[in-house]
């Protein structure tokens, strides 16, 4: 029998090439890839006419998708009036993409397409996702599904029925409902109106449902999951993890002495923007931001160099940088870290040896983790906000736009903390400064040592002993 002639297919070496290389992508890698794919399709999806209005073009399409897939929720357009219906529907599913984590699900990804898997690349699976802030694959991924829209289905209902009923409209409060429920729990910060939820101020019922919306997505799966099947034992904190009781004091007293601070620096500020409030507008207000600033992005007060203190917005860029916790929806250097890096201190100070938190000793890998993750936050900041001084950065003439370096400062914290909040400068930045944003809200939501782990290959872990010296600090 005559053999067969071999086929002559250009492309078989290409494809051959390009399964290789995708079969051989580590979690971390793949995961980057993935998240720029569904930004690029995002992009594309935004910038058709059916989506969006003619003053909506590629790079605006591109910012506002970035923004949704890291919710952070700054913008250059008004999402209310330049998106259709179905330009919010996408982006309201762009929103729950990366809100429900953006890795567990290139985590299903990668299982599907990268065939042969082993139990080491499981295990790769499984601990990049609890290192890296997703909450869990498989079945639990599921149950995060189904918890997330009783939750956001719950805070729909609210707001529909009692909290936008000046909305007369009742498919346009439905859909205002749905949409910020949605944009709420997955800490995005995103909103149908201008002013965010300025109007809303004074509504004890909207405040309080986008709070704890808020709060809900921003502890994470693992605590609310632990909170549920433990909810009959809530008052025998012993009954707690660690990393529960953590994150339920850490997120409590972070939003207590973030409200009160705020409340300090601003009522007391010349020409304050809670000044003329009511003692109980006021509590309200700073107790929103409080929550908001540290993860959502939402605003019950005009936002900006003039409105607030200087003072207060260090305070604000504060809690934007400690973020939400591990396994939630918001992004930052997580409360945890936050409380680790307490604990270090005071044990440093104390003179003790090793990190003790609630009698239990933290292993020294935690903490060394714990600082890389805020130096690297740190520097990484700085350089954005270096960035934003290189150039015409706003709106192309140096002469006629000048930021603050709080301005620009918060702004970069704001984007790499995937919050949102904006004192007006993002829009005016020009193409270079929104640029740097970009980056950083996808560095941020991907985190610091993701990121580092796609660049580099991890190294073996190093047998060979080294004598000890001191170094003086």
């Amino acid at each position: 029998m005559r053999p067969l002639p071999p086929r002559n297919d250009s492309r078989e070496p290409w494809l051959a090439a390009l399964v290789l290389w995708r079969r051989q992508l580590t979690v971390p890698q793949f995961t980057a890839v993935t998240g720029a794919l569904v930004i690029v399709t995002g992009t594309l999806m935004l910038a058709t006419p059916l989506c969006s209005s003619d003053s909506v073009g590629l790079w605006e399409a591109l910012f506002t998708a970035t923004s949704a897939i890291t919710v952070t929720g700054l913008s250059i357009i008004d999402v209310g009036t330049e998106l259709t219906f179905a330009g919010q529907v996408v982006l309201a599913g762009l929103i729950l993409t990366g809100g429900l984590g953006l890795m567990a699900i290139t985590s299903f990804l990668q299982g599907l397409l990268q065939r042969q898997v082993g139990l080491q690349r499981h295990l790769d699976r499984g601990r990049a996702l609890d290192e890296f802030g997703v909450g869990g694959i498989g079945a639990t991924f599921h149950r995060i599904l189904i918890s997330a829209v009783a939750v956001m289905g719950l805070g729909t209902a609210v707001l529909y029925g009692f909290g936008f009923s000046d909305i007369p409209n009742r498919g346009e409060r439905l859909w205002a409902a749905l949409f910020h429920a949605i944009s709420a729990y997955n800490n995005a910060g995103f909103g149908l109106w201008s002013d965010s939820l300025v109007r809303y101020h004074n509504k004890p019922l909207v405040n309080l449902v986008i709070a704890l919306l808020i709060v809900t997505g921003g502890i994470g799966w693992r605590v609310t999951h632990e909170l549920w099947t433990k909810r009959r034992r809530l008052l025998r904190l012993r009954q707690l993890s660690l990393h529960t009781t953590l994150v339920i004091q850490s997120t409590g007293g972070l939003i207590l002495l973030g409200a009160l601070g705020l409340l300090a620096t601003e009522h007391f500020a010349l020409d304050g923007v809670v000044a003329n409030l009511a003692w109980w507008d006021k509590v309200q207000v700073v107790m929103f931001q409080s929550v908001s600033t540290r993860t959502a992005g939402f605003n019950t007060i005009p936002l900006s160099i003039n409105t607030v203190s200087d003072a207060g917005l260090l305070l604000m860029i504060t809690l934007m940088f400690i973020g939400a916790s591990p396994g939630g929806t918001g992004g930052g250097i997580k409360t945890t870290t936050f409380a680790a890096l307490l604990a270090a201190t005071r044990s440093t100070l104390q003179g003790y040896t090793s990190v003790v938190i609630h009698a239990r000793q933290i292993p020294d890998k935690t903490v060394l983790r714990a600082v890389g993750v805020t130096v690297a936050s740190v520097l990484f900041v700085l350089m954005m906000t270096l960035s934003l001084g290189l150039g015409r950065t706003a709106g192309g003439e140096v002469s006629t736009l000048h930021f603050t370096f709080l301005e620009k400062l918060f702004t970069c914290v704001s984007a790499f903390a995937t919050v949102g909040l904006d004192l007006g400068v993002t829009a005016q930045l020009s193409r270079w400064g929104q640029l740097v944003l970009i980056v950083g809200m996808y560095v941020g939501r991907l985190g610091i040592l993701l990121l580092l782990s796609a660049l580099f290959t991890a190294r073996p872990q190093n047998r060979v002993g080294y004598p000890r010296e001191e170094l003086y600090v």
